[in-house]
């Protein structure tokens, strides 16, 4: 009976595929002394001011539900964060939502903002989970292979995407610091993005959760650029240690801030009070809690970058994220999948093909280098050791 049923089930869920990721981990996993270097999770703790907010809360009998848009101590909170961050000036009453983690905002605001039989542009390689929210909302991916740029949108292929479809094209995905690149964008380029999206009636999801991973140089937000037409996604999950917690904020104009209001409310209600109290905390006491972390990133890209490039791979220094987007040597399997079960079984070291990331990631594997430097030593080692059998 069950199969009956399924076939009457939504065709849009019934024709996703799941996460490659996920699937691909997942298989790997019963591989015995593997490394896993696949999942995007900080390997650090939460810190212990913001578990003491959440047990604080919890003592407090603080476990009935919330204003649907998040408790106002913790939007105020996100605000000021993101202002003294980022220059960027929210309004915490209307121009502020607490979301379900940063995935949480971009189905939310994609689903208040997409009809069926719009478009959106989707540069990539990126995190994919856009793409079968896109698709969830009956709307079509326009993929933007951005390989040829360093990874990078360019104004002019932008324009080129917009003008291809013109008639359907309702939103732009911007992500960056970028999943699975480590590409981040500057000032100029973001100016450039904007110049050929203002006025146009096209919405900016602008997803920067890995803002405070920024190496080098200062995080520029698209909403300190392009505000009237931008929405903003952030959180505590990668600058807190804080992914279980699933606490995500999006920020934009107040009218459609409203609207993307009751998709979450008719989604979630509202988001888990203790873990609303510590995100609150984080925001308010814990301004700095991501530059030690950091710290050790960028010692741990540094050794990961070196091993790769002494064992044949191109290794573009990230600027941002955990993660090297590294193109497979010629003289290996050019196919990511196939590679990352071969490295996976001969090797015992986890990567995510390159192809789950969508065009212009084949012949390129994700590495994740939120990982201890013990395993990430040992995990180039053993690469390197591959490679030269090969």
């Amino acid at each position: 009976m069950s199969k009956e049923l399924v076939a009457k089930m939504n065709k849009r869920v019934t024709q996703l595929k799941p996460s490659s990721i996920l699937e691909f981990n997942k298989k790997i996993s019963g591989i015995e002394g593997i490394i896993k270097l696949t999942l995007g999770e900080p390997d650090f703790n939460t810190p212990d001011h913001i578990k003491q907010a959440a047990i604080d809360a919890i003592e407090d009998n603080d476990s009935h539900y919330t204003n649907s848009h998040g408790i106002i101590e913790l939007r105020e909170a996100a605000a000021n964060y993101l202002n003294t961050k980022y220059d960027l000036n929210y309004d915490a009453e209307s121009e502020v939502l607490i979301t379900a983690g940063a995935t949480g905002s971009i189905y939310s605001s994609l689903t208040a903002i997409l009809n069926p039989g719009d478009s959106v542009i989707i540069p990539t390689p990126i995190f994919p989970f856009y793409i079968p929210i896109t698709q969830l909302n009956g709307a079509t991916p326009i993929f933007v292979d951005t390989s040829d740029n360093g990874f990078i949108l360019s104004p002019e292929k932008l324009a080129e995407a917009i003008e291809e479809n013109k008639d359907t094209v309702k939103a732009v995905i911007l992500n960056y610091p970028t999943n699975p690149t480590g590409v981040t964008y500057g000032r100029d380029d973001l100016e450039k993005i904007a110049d050929v999206l203002r006025g146009k009636d096209i919405f900016l999801i602008s997803d920067e959760i890995y803002s405070e991973l920024t190496y080098e140089k200062k995080h520029v937000s698209m909403g300190t650029i392009l505000p009237e037409q931008t929405l903003v996604i952030n959180g505590v999950s990668k600058s807190h240690a804080m992914t279980g917690w699933r606490i995500g904020v999006i920020c934009g104009p107040a009218d459609i801030i409203s609207e993307i209001g009751k998709v979450s409310e008719f989604t979630v209600t509202s988001e888990t009070t203790n873990a609303q109290r510590a995100a609150a905390e984080a925001f308010k006491n814990g301004m700095n809690d991501a530059a030690p972390m950091k710290a050790e990133y960028e010692k741990r890209r540094d050794i990961v970058t070196q091993g790769l490039s002494e064992a044949g791979f191109e290794c573009p220094n990230p600027k941002g994220a955990f993660y090297i987007f590294a193109k497979i040597p010629a003289g290996m399997t050019q196919n990511s999948v196939d590679f990352c079960y071969e490295l996976a079984e001969n090797a015992k070291v986890a990567l995510i093909p390159g192809a789950s990331f969508g065009p212009g990631g084949e012949g390129y594997v994700r590495i994740s280098y939120a990982a201890s430097e013990t395993d990430l030593k040992e995990a180039v080692k053993r690469i390197k050791e591959y490679a030269l059998v090969k």
